[in-house]
């Protein structure tokens, strides 16, 4: 299920970064995130739920400026 939240989110193993774009546009990202965290978040049907419960409040974050290019 698509997220009213959500916009998009991107992890790069080797930093261990969860990178989530909001549909506000706001950009952070999250550190220590273990490698299996985002699949199980594509596997969730309902996103937001899921972050909710477990990334927000649960790693480091850092608000950054805008959404990093590949």
């Amino acid at each position: 299920m698509p997220s009213t939240v959500i916009r998009r989110f991107r992890y790069d193993p080797d930093a261990q970064e969860l990178t989530v774009e909001f549909v506000s546009g706001v950009v952070y990202a999250y550190a220590d995130v273990p490698p299996d965290l985002p699949e199980r978040w594509r596997a969730a049907y309902a996103k937001g739920r899921f972050f909710a419960a477990e990334v927000r409040d649960r790693y480091p974050c850092r608000r950054v400026e805008a959404w990093p290019e590949a």
